[in-house]
Parts: C-alpha cells; sequence; structure tokens
C-alpha cells in the first residue's frame, strides 16, 4: 500500500460532505430492511399461523409497490426537491415499521410492508442520485460508498432481525423504527436545502420508462431483474429450505451480507478494470447461476456454503450493475436511476412472489434455485450481446480500481 494510495483513500472515504454520510448512513438502515426479514419468516408463519405462500408476500408487497413508485421518484424529487424526497420517504419507512411492529395479522404485516416499499421507493432512488451528486472523488468512488451502505445493511439486517426476533419477530421491527427515526432527523437537521423550483429540471412521470428506450440501459436493467430474481429467490427462500431457528438463518446471511460487502467495494472496481463493467457483470452473473445450480442439490451443508459464497457474486453484481446504469445513457442520473431501478425490483417482486409456487408446480423445495440459475444463464446471454463490440464503454479507468484495491 502506497503513501499516494493511502491519501486517495482518505480522501474518498473521509473527506465527503456531511450529507454523504448522513444518506449513506440512512441507506444502511434503508438496506437492513431487505434482509431485515428473512430469519423471522418462520416465526411470523408460526406466530400468526400463516403459510410460506403468505408470509413471501411480506417481499412481494414491500418490492411490488416499490417497483411501480419508482415509476414516480423521478418526478417527484424534480418537482419538490431531493431533501424532501428524502425526508418523506422516511418518515414512511418509520411509520410502516412502527405498525409492523404492532401488527395482529399476515394481512396487515403485508399491507404495512407496501408502505414500507414506497417510503423506500423515495428514498433509495434518490440516495443514489444525493451521493453520486454530492460525492467528492467522482462517480466511481460515489458508486463505492453508495455499494457499501448497501453491503454493510444487507449483512446487519438478518443479523438484527435475528437477535431481536429471537425474543419476538415484533422486535426487529421496531429496532428498524428506532434506527429510520434517528436517519430522519439527521436528515431533516443537516441536509442542504432545496433549491428554488426554478433551477430544477423538468420531470414527467413517464420519463423513467421512455429512459429505457435506450438500447444499453435496457439490456442492463433487464439484466438485473434476471438477477434481482434469482437474488430475492435465495433471500426469501432459503429459510424455509433450511429449517432453522432464526438466529442460525441470521448468521448464515450475516456472512453472507459481509461477502457483498466486501466484494462491492473491493473486488468490483479491480474486475471492472481488468474486464470492464460489462465483462465484468457477464462472468459474476454466470458465476451466481453456478452457485443457484450447486443449491439445488438437497444438503443443508452444501446450501449454507452456497448462500455465503453467493454474496460474492452478488457484491459484484450490485456495483457494476449501479456503475452501468448510472453511466451508460444520457439521461438525467435520477431518471436513469428510476427506470433501471423499476426492472431491477419488478424482477425481486415477481420472484418473492412464485417462488412457493414454484416448489409446488415443480414438486420440489429446491426448484426455485433451478430456476434462478435459468434466469441468469439468460441475463448473461442478454448482456453478452454488448460484448460484440471490442471496446467496452463502461472500462473503469486504472485509478478508480485504487479504492478497491486498498482495503
Amino acid at each position: 500500500m502506497s503513501a499516494s494510495s493511502d491519501v486517495r483513500l482518505l480522501d474518498v472515504f473521509r473527506g465527503q460532505p456531511k450529507a454523504v454520510w448522513i444518506t449513506a448512513f440512512a441507506a444502511v438502515i434503508a438496506f437492513m430492511g431487505i434482509g431485515l426479514v428473512d430469519p423471522i419468516l418462520r416465526s411470523i408463519a408460526e406466530s400468526l399461523d400463516a403459510g410460506p405462500e403468505q408470509v413471501t408476500l411480506l417481499f412481494s408487497s414491500y418490492l411490488g409497490v416499490q417497483v411501480v413508485a419508482m415509476l414516480v421518484t423521478g418526478a417527484f424529487s424534480a418537482r419538490f426537491g431531493a431533501k424532501r424526497t428524502v425526508v418523506t420517504g422516511l418518515a414512511l419507512i418509520v411509520l410502516a415499521t412502527l405498525a409492523c411492529a404492532l401488527a395482529n395479522s399476515v394481512v396487515q404485516l403485508v399491507a404495512l410492508r407496501a408502505v414500507w416499499g414506497l417510503g423506500n421507493a423515495l428514498f433509495i432512488a434518490t440516495a443514489l442520485s444525493v451521493i453520486v451528486g454530492a460525492a467528492s472523488g467522482g462517480q466511481q468512488a460515489a458508486i463505492l460508498l453508495y455499494e457499501a451502505a448497501l453491503g454493510i445493511g444487507l449483512s446487519t439486517g438478518p443479523l438484527l432481525g435475528a437477535l431481536l426476533g429471537h425474543l419476538s419477530w415484533r422486535g426487529p421491527f421496531a429496532g428498524t423504527a428506532v434506527l429510520m427515526a434517528a436517519a430522519l432527523v439527521l436528515a431533516v437537521g443537516f441536509l442542504p436545502a432545496d433549491e428554488g423550483t426554478g433551477n430544477r429540471q423538468k420531470v414527467t412521470l413517464l420519463d423513467p420508462l421512455r429512459a429505457l428506450r435506450h438500447g444499453a440501459l435496457l439490456r442492463t436493467s433487464i439484466g438485473s431483474a434476471l438477477y434481482t430474481a434469482a437474488f430475492f429467490t435465495v433471500l426469501a427462500w432459503s429459510p424455509f429450505v433450511l429449517e432453522y431457528g432464526a438466529i442460525a438463518v441470521g448468521l448464515v446471511f450475516f456472512g453472507w451480507g459481509i461477502c457483498v460487502a466486501v466484494a462491492g467495494v473491493t473486488l468490483a472496481p479491480r474486475l471492472a478494470t481488468r474486464m470492464g463493467e460489462l465483462g465484468g457483470t457477464v462472468l459474476a452473473v454466470l458465476m451466481y447461476a453456478a452457485l443457484l445450480a450447486v443449491m439445488t442439490i438437497d444438503n443443508k451443508a452444501v446450501l449454507i456454503v452456497a448462500i455465503v459464497v453467493s454474496g460474492l457474486a452478488s457484491g459484484l453484481l450490485n456495483t457494476l450493475f449501479t456503475g452501468s446504469a448510472m453511466s451508460v445513457s444520457p439521461v438525467p442520473r435520477p431518471v436513469a436511476s428510476a427506470g433501471y431501478n423499476f426492472c431491477r425490483w419488478l424482477g425481486g417482486a415477481l420472484a418473492a412472489t412464485l417462488v412457493s409456487h414454484v416448489a409446488t408446480w415443480f414438486g420440489s423445495p429446491q426448484a426455485p434455485f433451478a430456476v434462478g440459475a435459468v434466469a441468469c444463464l439468460v441475463s448473461a446471454a442478454l448482456l453478452a450481446v454488448g460484448l460484440r463490440s471490442r471496446q467496452d464503454p463502461h472500462r473503469v479507468p486504472e485509478e478508480a480500481a485504487v479504492v478497491g484495491e486498498e482495503f
């Protein structure tokens, strides 16, 4: 590690504006919500007398509303400003998580998770554009910060869910409400005020969909949707295949989340430098398909290892897909982010809705993993269309990889 590299590292990760760190902290908590319910799915099912097809709707309603809401985030942010959008999203999440802790039926939880999804949609798409726009060190450093927040959130979410869920399935929701309330206070108090309406670019509700007319962005978005479907197959279905308690499931996904964070921040920049973002994405998707194929083996020890290692592929793909989506088209970042996230989370919503039914249709608990592997192969084939060109327009400069090499 050279002295000059140390300076670059400090500049990127310690020299950021206050708004970037506040937004990143809130993003950690928001992403914790994705894996928060994972360790307590079986506890919720047992406590509220619900089946797997009902409990997995906690992912479906959350992601389904988030998908539709992604179409309005760009217009909302353009009209009311980034700070108001972030604050509104955080406030909705606080209310929804607090109400989840008081719910008495699966139906109530599913409905409240939908409100949570709406808040997440307003926050997530705007948070990415806020970090990219405000961070020092350029877009690559900003994306690494965002993906670091994602990785930390994904790793700590299941652990928090396990620890609090061991006491009661209501605990993780109450804990998230408290953390999100802290993020809300920080956002209200320290994020810079929004500019006047006259300085904002007009964005319509259909602009995110129009942005998908751009061929490269569309391929990136659909490829990400197929991968995300496989991602949520692992997240939503593995607890039912493992049949472990909350603590054990939480520890498995804590290890998985650590791999997501490490790969997203340290390995993805190197891979992008050597192979380009597109080539690296194809390789990582194929790696994920192979791991899903391994998960079809009816052995819990093998499944645990495959889940944890799959975090490495997920970390690579989260960073590489995000980098491509934010740079591949000329449309404004909030609009590109909204269109991309619309497709991305649509894949997750469909997977979470269908995963238990796929197991029933094929008569095997391992069947959803096989379907996820096929989805990843289709994603790789779709993305490989762009490799016909000898030059990858998304190749990351050598200096951008230094950030990842210093961890």
